[in-house]
């Protein structure tokens, strides 16, 4: 007797926090525009997008991010077809100039 064993992707789960430079929520918000309903076509999800206040934190160590998302895909495959795909590849300079820096969780569903 064979068994197959068909392993199914791994939900992929990642938690953003994004800090913004000066002045430039504009520009970080058209590439959001953009790459928010691009993740659909590579099986992502936003499922939080997050934009809280400075009265929502308790504390804080690293100062307070503009946005935090929770984001799912189906797959690695998926995540680094979306990272690498042409169309938001050529909006990524928005996000260059309007991001400080961020901090990136990526993990699966326990």
């Amino acid at each position: 007797m064979i068994t197959f064993i068909i392993k199914e992707p791994k939900m992929i789960y990642i938690t953003q926090l994004i800090f913004l430079k000066q002045g430039k929520e504009k520009i970080f918000l058209e590439f959001e525009k953009f790459a928010i309903p691009l993740m659909k076509k590579y099986n992502g999800k936003m499922i939080y997008r997050l934009r809280p206040d400075k009265n929502s934190y308790v504390s804080s160590t690293a100062g307070h991010p503009y946005e935090i998302h929770f984001i799912s895909f189906t797959s690695e495959e998926d995540l680094n077809a979306f990272m690498n795909d042409d169309s938001r590849l050529s909006f990524i300079h928005l996000k260059e100039e309007s991001i400080k820096s961020t901090i990136l969780v990526k993990g699966v569903k326990m």
